[in-house]
């Protein structure tokens, strides 16, 4: 994936990239070097206490203080501003530290297909990645019966009813975490996970975590694939 801007910054100040996805343009940004503290936000999410992730999200969750995110709030509010158009502040809607575990013969079949998280364009999804790229990073998808990259409001029945038909057409998923292109879905921009990487998008996206090793993950956050999401609105 090419980027469309790419500013890089001081050393040891976070480096910014923003991509544009597929054929409607939708902005990724990806900040490395974020936070500058991943071995603390490791830490404290090895003693966090792990729960199931709810219906949609195969595998565990922790509570995430986001209150980090100040470190780079300057950096934030020009993000947030320039990007994604969110002019005046922010509200974090859900941080938690999240832990894939679920064995692709027990996904359901929402969950081996790509998703979207909220329909509104005012939800910015955050992931930040803090083990090396072979621990998975997120890849973002073009439906091919319809053509959509992002689920908005006024798109979200026509995508209902063409999942529908391709199940009747396709059957079921395979029983794997969803990556790269098949019958339903096109790959349009992938993202590998870095140390200290943080990347942002509208919560329409369609998107999956890349998991290539899933006969390797783990509930224990110090042998998995551990990361941080948040979900923020603008004010």
């Amino acid at each position: 994936m090419q980027p469309a801007i790419c500013t890089g910054m001081a050393q040891q100040q976070p480096s910014v990239q923003v991509h544009h996805l597929g054929t409607e343009k939708e902005p990724l940004v990806v900040i490395d070097g974020f936070s500058g503290r991943a071995e603390a936000l490791l830490e404290a999410g090895y003693r966090a206490d792990y729960r199931p992730g709810g219906a949609s999200y195969p595998g565990i969750r922790a509570l995430a203080d986001p209150g980090y995110l100040d470190l780079r709030r300057e950096l934030m509010m020009q993000v947030m501003a320039q990007i994604f158009g969110v002019k005046r502040g922010i509200r974090c809607e859900a941080s938690t530290y999240s832990l894939v575990t679920l064995a692709e013969r027990e996904l359901s079949p929402l969950q081996r297909i790509p998703h979207y998280d909220h329909s509104g364009e005012d939800l910015i999804a955050v992931m930040h990645y803090l083990l090396p790229p072979d621990s998975g990073g997120t890849a973002f998808y073009r439906h091919r019966r319809t053509g959509f990259e992002a689920i908005t409001p006024e798109r979200e029945d026509a995508y209902g009813a063409a999942t529908t038909e391709d199940l009747r057409e396709f059957g079921e998923p395979p029983a794997r975490y969803h990556f790269g292109d098949d019958e339903r879905y096109e790959m349009i921009g992938a993202v590998e996970a870095r140390v200290d990487r943080l990347i942002l998008y509208r919560g329409r996206q369609l998107h999956s975590g890349i998991i290539p090793a899933p006969d390797q993950l783990s509930d224990n956050p110090r042998d998995g694939r551990l990361t941080i999401n948040m979900f923020l609105f603008g004010t």
